[in-house]
Parts: C-alpha cells; structure tokens; sequence
C-alpha cells in the first residue's frame, strides 16, 4: 500500500502533467481555430483551458485531504477530497451544458439560413493532436489515480476524456465541413451537442458518490457484508450489533458494538475488540477508522449475518 507522503507527491506530480498539457493544448487550440477559421475549434480550446481549474482544485485539496488528524479535524481531512470531487463534477456538468448551448445555437442558426464558415487544415490538424494527446492523458490520469486510491485524481482523469470528447467532435465537424461540403458543416454542432449529454452523464456517475459520502450514506452492501464476515469470524465474539459506517475521503469509518462471554476479564474483551479492529483494517486498510464497544452476551437471538436481533 502507497504511504501518505508517495500518494501526494504522486497525485500532484500527475496533476502537473495534466497542468501543462492543457496549457499546450488550449493555446494551441485557440491559435489554430483563429488561424483555421473554426469556432468549434476556439471553443474547444476554451474548454480544455478550463481543465485548469480542475487541476488547481486537485492541486489544492488532495494535498489537505491527506493531513493528519488534529484537534479541528479529528476524523482527518478526507472530506476536502471529496468536496473537490464534487467540485470537479460540477464543472464537467457546467461544462456540457455549455457545449450543448452552444451547439445548439449553431444549428437553430443553420436551419434559418446561416453559414459556417470552412475551416482550414491546421484546425484538423489540431484536432486530431487533441484526441490522441487528452486520451493519452486520460488514461495515465486514471491509472495513477486508481493506483494511489484518489477520487479527485481519478474524476480530473475523466475530465480530461470529456475534453477528449470534444475534441473528437470538433475533428468530426471540422472534417464534414472541409471535406463534405457547406451542406455537411451542421454535423459539427450536432455532434457537440451528443458529446455534450455524455458530458453530464460522466458528471453525475462522478459527483454522486461524493454527494452521497458528503451526506453520510453508509458502505455499499457488499462492503458491509465482508466487514460484518470480518467481525463475527474474530475468535471470541459472539455477536455484534448497532453496526455504523461511512467514508471520509479514502478512509472507511467503522461503529459497531460486539458481544463477548460475560464471565471474562475486562482485558479479555479489550484483547477481542483489539483483535477485530486489527483484523479489520489488515483486510481494508491501515488508515481505516474503527470504534468498538464491548458488550456481554445474554443469549439474544442471531440473525444469519452475526447480528443481535434487539
């Protein structure tokens, strides 16, 4: 498992990459949609600009969701992580709808009448350098991102698809428009404006989860059945109950209350409660948060997961 310190300088070394990237790329962009007479290629370069403001928030809030716990924050700092998170979301959504917009402008203004103007090479050209260099960078994001376990990282690699996306709709217009004639310049905006809905949907499958861990909503099922396994196969417990969960960041926050023998020592039970919490975080994690209460048993019935039926 990464250490604290590898994860950081790692998500922000990957960051930077994509920092810089972007630079090249909207600049680039823009010149060439000025030079090759393509709004669509401006306003591609316009978007992949914004990936700057993704970059920051990554920059900014992976750094403060990996600092120790401390009097203010003593649960950690996860949730800085998840808030940019959702922040991330938010600007894909903004920006998919914007791209909609936009492209829907351009084709209500076409259907009455309107022209767009014939784009020249270097705004291909540019294009096609676009779609391979975000994609490239989509993945390397979404490697590093899944190997360190960081969601911000891992949202700001699917912001970079989006912008890929568009990319590979500015290259379909813009290959209509040179080369199918004026008729054909109408499938730019189209397609923009079907990049545009995969757009919100990326931002919805990305911002929920954090939405939902922001609003305290417990472990996904299947987690909590292998931590419930984890539990009642601890030698000297006898049930459990009052069972809790939450995330905070990367870090799972566990509650429960487990039952133990009444006839031994008090250090007997601490010895259990130890030995479950150390069980729990070798199968979920060191930086696992687990909180036990002893309770003796009494012979309360037992439902088949391990749980009292209180």
């Amino acid at each position: 498992m990464a250490t604290t310190d590898y994860t950081v300088r790692k998500a922000r070394h990957v960051t930077w990459v994509g920092f810089w990237v972007n630079a090249a790329l909207g600049i680039g962009k823009i010149a060439a949609g000025i030079a090759g007479r393509s709004g669509a290629m401006i306003a591609d370069g316009v978007h992949s600009l914004s990936d700057f403001v993704t970059d920051v928030i990554v920059l900014v809030f992976v750094s403060l969701s990996r600092r120790r716990d401390d009097a203010g924050h003593q649960y950690g700092h996860g949730k800085y992580e998840t808030f940019a998170t959702m922040l991330i979301s938010l600007v894909l959504m903004a920006a998919g709808v914007m791209l909609f917009a936009d492209g829907a402008g351009k084709v209500w203004s076409t259907l009455h009448g309107g022209e767009l103007p014939r784009p020249g090479w270097i705004a291909f050209a540019a294009a096609v350098v676009s779609v391979v260099a975000k994609e490239w960078l989509f993945a390397y994001t979404r490697k590093w991102g899944e190997r360190i376990s960081s969601a911000a990282v891992v949202a700001n690699a699917w912001h970079h698809r989006s912008d890929a996306l568009s990319s590979l709709a500015t290259l379909a217009g813009v290959g209509g428009a040179m080369f199918l004639g004026p008729g054909w310049r109408i499938l730019d905006p189209v397609a923009a404006m079907l990049v545009s809905v995969f757009v919100v949907l990326v931002s919805f499958r990305i911002g929920m989860p954090s939405v939902r861990e922001l609003l305290e909503v417990s472990l996904p099922a299947e987690m909590c059945s292998g931590i419930w396994s984890v539990i009642r196969g601890t030698s000297g417990v006898k049930a459990f109950h009052h069972f809790r969960s939450r995330r905070n960041g990367s870090r799972i926050i566990v509650d429960v209350h487990i039952k133990v023998d009444p006839s031994i020592s008090v250090v007997e039970g601490h010895d259990i409660a130890d030995a479950v919490e150390r069980r729990l975080r070798d199968a979920y994690g060191n930086e696992m948060i687990v909180n036990i209460h002893v309770e003796p048993y009494r012979g309360e019935p037992i439902d088949p997961t391990g749980a009292c039926i209180d």
